[in-house]
């Protein structure tokens, strides 16, 4: 970005954001300073123009990977610098919803260059779709996707634009990566009475090899009727997960009206969508029987109401912020356009004790990651989204 661009960016932003935001160029590279608080930080300005961006990884060299929507993947140089769409995708159905969506790349991506993504696969005559997982190699110069294999297919494939879910995480035992992948699907907002049935894929979280075969140790391996990969279900739309550093899996997913639910979904068990919740129909009124709790089912570690309409998520293990903040839960808010800082009443484990907002006003959060240096990253979700750096004030 030159001089001349980023002092345009800077009249753009400050239009739209209005005097809530103070604007300064700091290395080129413009930063938008937040409301200062109690912990006081702000954030600078990456890159601009992503149409709808949804997910963020950090390769080698200070460069980024991001997806958008519509269905391209980029990479963006440390400058802010967007390179041309990545070559090599498959067919995504993108409308609604849906498009390209997570992205992960495995944990010894220097040397293997191995990725995974997520993103709505259309049907073969373009009438239904569902999310999809795949696998690919990162060519050396960074433009083109080889040796592309789609390793999961969500079953059935709906007719609907809503609730893919569509979160990559990668599996640990011991500590180190145990060649699993989980990926979160959602109820296709018109299923969800499935999230709750075990021969389909909808509202589930599953767990697969990388090849794409079924663990041994998946939890419904012998149960007869059941689909194998499955992990946990009763989920509504989950759109962030992420390991603890002691290899818990956490999830959080959007409720109807109010209900967001953050879980530590466990092997073989029932999260209650749509049995119990702790929202309500859009526009009111009882979803089911109205219950909140019913025995069998697990309770949501915390929830919100109303809505914050989470996406994104991680846990802080750097001391970039000061010792404090090691060991917090960070995730996106897309309806009050926040990055939500929450105190657990452990580092890395445990309940909410507080929570906190950050940058209110930067727009919808779809992404939060933190980086090989310690730095929380978030992407804005917008036709103009942006990559921001999130520094301490």
């Amino acid at each position: 970005m030159g001089w001349t661009d980023a002092k345009n960016v800077n009249r753009a932003l400050a239009w739209r954001l209005g005097p809530v935001l103070s604007l300064g160029l700091i290395a080129g590279v413009l930063s938008v300073a937040m409301p200062a608080t109690a912990q006081s930080v702000r954030a600078e300005v990456v890159a601009t123009d992503l149409e709808n961006p949804w997910a963020l990884a950090f390769l080698p060299n200070k460069h980024f990977l991001v997806t958008e929507r519509p269905g391209r993947m980029r990479v963006i140089s440390p400058d802010g610098q967007r390179g041309a769409p990545i070559s090599g995708l498959p067919a995504i159905a993108a409308g609604g919803q849906g498009g390209l969506l997570d992205v992960l790349l495995d944990a010894d991506f220097d040397k293997s260059r191995a990725l995974s993504f997520c993103f709505s696969e259309p049907s073969a005559d373009g009438r239904s779709n569902s999310t999809a997982l795949a696998r690919a190699t990162l060519s050396a110069d960074n433009t083109a996707l080889q040796n592309l294999k789609v390793i999961f297919s969500q079953k059935p494939k709906v007719d609907s634009g809503a609730h893919f879910g569509c979160r990559i995480v990668e599996g640990q035992k011991s500590g180190q990566p145990d060649g699993t992948l989980f990926l979160t699907l959602g109820d296709r907002y018109s299923r969800m009475a499935d999230a709750q049935k075990l021969d389909n894929h909808i509202g589930k979280i599953v767990r697969i090899n990388k090849d794409g075969s079924v663990p041994a140790d998946n939890p419904l391996l012998k149960r007869a009727g059941a689909l194998p990969e499955i992990w946990s279900w009763g989920h509504r739309n989950v759109q962030g997960a992420t390991l603890a550093p002691d290899g818990t899996l956490w999830a959080q997913e959007h409720g109807a009206q109010g209900g967001d639910e953050i879980n530590l979904p466990l092997p073989g068990r029932n999260y209650g969508w749509p049995v119990i919740t702790h929202g309500v129909n859009y526009g009111g009124g009882k979803i089911g029987a109205g219950i909140s709790e019913r025995a069998g089912l697990e309770q949501p570690l915390h929830h919100w109401t109303p809505s914050i309409a989470p996406s994104g998520m991680a846990f802080l293990t750097s001391d970039r912020y000061g010792a404090a903040w090691r060991g917090n839960l960070f995730v996106g808010s897309l309806k009050f356009g926040y990055l939500n800082r929450m105190e657990l009443d452990a580092p890395f484990k445990g309940r909410v004790q507080r929570e906190h907002k950050l940058l209110e006003g930067v727009g919808r959060v779809r992404d939060v990651r933190q980086g090989p240096d310690g730095l929380l990253y978030v992407l804005t979700d917008s036709p103009e989204g942006r990559l921001l750096r999130v520094l301490p004030d």
